[in-house]
């Protein structure tokens, strides 16, 4: 028997390489789990920023989880881009036929580069549909804000952890002289991480950080230990991030093997 924990990703096709299910793979493979994925949306794209988003069928979506789940025991679930309102749907239909499975969140609304991802019903749908039935939660300041239309990012922090377990907002798109990621848990308890911040622009950090968050969990991390370690993981990442075309950097997921 595969003691390798299966991951299942739902997220969108970049094909520049950068972010989305690309970047689930390898960050999953580098965490020694076996990605399976269904593709959300296609995109065109490059390594400045996304130009048109092509949303899949929901009914397609449907049929792949059901496939995938008469076979396969998933250990987490990951949630990239999503694209539309009926993938939101179909995504809701899939988890509630599997609670005990850990989920974990990024809810992509606007590429890199700045292209809104995200029109105000899919907001509000991600809030009532996946919000409740996510364990993590992944948004930037940005994110955060549009989801739970509050005015300070503490707010919004307070507020996205009613409707879900953990919330951690990554501060990676403030301007501050450092990295701020501020941590929202159950009980009203709160933590914050402080990073060096880097000097370039990066294509698919947060794609790192929650397929990383996911990867620990199906290892069995407790939420926040998984969550610590998938920040050190994915800074390392950046760290050490290259360029594949003009644009964004992007993080370089197997780091690890030119250190050892």
């Amino acid at each position: 028997m595969n003691q390798t924990p299966n991951v299942l990703c739902f997220s969108g096709h970049d094909p520049s390489g950068g972010a989305g299910i690309q970047a689930d793979i390898e960050t999953l493979n580098s965490h020694q789990c076996h990605c399976c994925s269904i593709i959300t949306s296609l995109t065109e794209q490059d390594s400045y920023n996304v130009k048109k988003l092509i949303p899949q069928q929901a009914d397609n979506i449907r049929r792949q989880a059901e496939t995938l789940f008469a076979d396969f025991e998933f250990s987490a679930i990951k949630i990239g881009l999503i694209g539309d309102v009926e993938i939101i749907l179909a995504i809701h239909e899939i988890l509630t036929q599997a609670p005990h499975i850990p989920v974990v969140f990024d809810p992509v609304l606007a590429a890199g580069g700045g292209k809104n991802m995200a029109n105000e019903s899919l907001i509000n749908t991600i809030v009532e549909q996946l919000l409740p039935l996510s364990t993590i939660i992944t948004p930037n300041s940005s994110e955060a804000i549009k989801l739970a239309q509050q005015k300070s990012i503490d707010q919004c922090g307070e507020w996205l952890q009613k409707h879900t377990d953990y919330v951690l907002i990554t501060g990676a798109d403030e301007q501050t002289e450092q990295v701020v990621n501020r941590l929202y848990m159950p009980e009203n308890k709160q933590e914050t991480f402080t990073y060096q911040r880097l000097p370039h622009q990066y294509h698919g950090s947060g794609c790192t950080l929650a397929s990383a968050i996911a990867a620990l969990l199906a290892h069995d991390l407790d939420p926040f230990t998984a969550i610590l370690e998938a920040q050190e993981f994915t800074w390392n990442a950046l760290q050490d991030a290259y360029q594949p075309g003009q644009g964004q950097h992007n993080p370089n997921r197997l780091f690890w093997m030119e250190q050892s």
